[in-house]
């Protein structure tokens, strides 16, 4: 694994090579952004947008947090960073497509399914646990029936997640109104790490099927 100053070897072989290739894109980007698309991805240092889609500087606008996760739409006084991002990428950067790209072995969903860090303080897991309890209404059939260890069970609440989020998505005034005029898509996505298969999910029958 690379430390920073390996990152700055990079960063100057990036400097050398692909922004020098690209600096007329670069300069056109320095004037302003319009991606269609915006991708709500997870941190995982495995599961990165840019790389899976193949994307370009400036065409993925790309949020991601523990677990790819949306909460619901609400007005409580607080820092809402995954609103506060939705809300300038459909409002201002007007985004026509929403991705919720889940992933497989996602630590955040497994945190969710075992609940091992249930009960910890901020700072020691308990933001973490706070987070991910927004699974918790989608875990508990899922426990029932395959229990909190396995790939079957992590799977199962993987999927999930991602049908959690596009479902809190749908809260949100701006998504429906835009979703409900036809100027707005959204879309579920789970990337599997061990086979580098990107899957899409069907909302008419709740599955994923490989995009290939």
């Amino acid at each position: 694994m690379k430390s920073f100053a390996e990152l700055i070897d990079g960063y100057r072989n990036f400097r050398k090579n692909a922004w020098a290739a690209q600096r007329e894109r670069w300069s056109e980007l320095a004037e302003g952004q319009s991606p269609q698309v915006m991708v709500i991805a997870c941190s995982d240092s495995r599961a990165d947008p840019m790389q899976i889609f193949d994307a370009a500087p400036g065409e993925i606008f790309v949020v991601r947090n523990v677990a790819a996760m949306v909460p619901p739409f609400e007005t409580t006084p607080g820092n809402h960073g995954v609103s506060a991002a939705l809300e300038f990428a459909i409002q201002f950067l007007n985004v026509r497509e929403v991705v919720v790209m889940g992933h497989g072995f996602c630590g955040g969903c497994k945190a969710a399914l075992t609940q091992d860090l249930h009960g910890t303080r901020p700072g020691e897991g308990g933001f973490i646990a706070n987070w991910v309890a927004m699974l918790d209404e989608v875990r508990d059939p899922i426990v029932a029936e395959l229990g909190t260890e396995g790939r079957e069970a992590e799977r199962a609440l993987e999927h999930a997640a991602v049908k959690v989020s596009l479902k809190n998505l749908r809260t949100f005034p701006c998504v429906q109104a835009k979703e409900g005029k036809g100027s707005l898509k959204l879309y579920g996505a789970f990337f599997a790490i061990s086979d580098g298969v990107l899957h899409l999910l069907d909302e008419q029958t709740g599955e994923f099927n490989p995009a290939d």
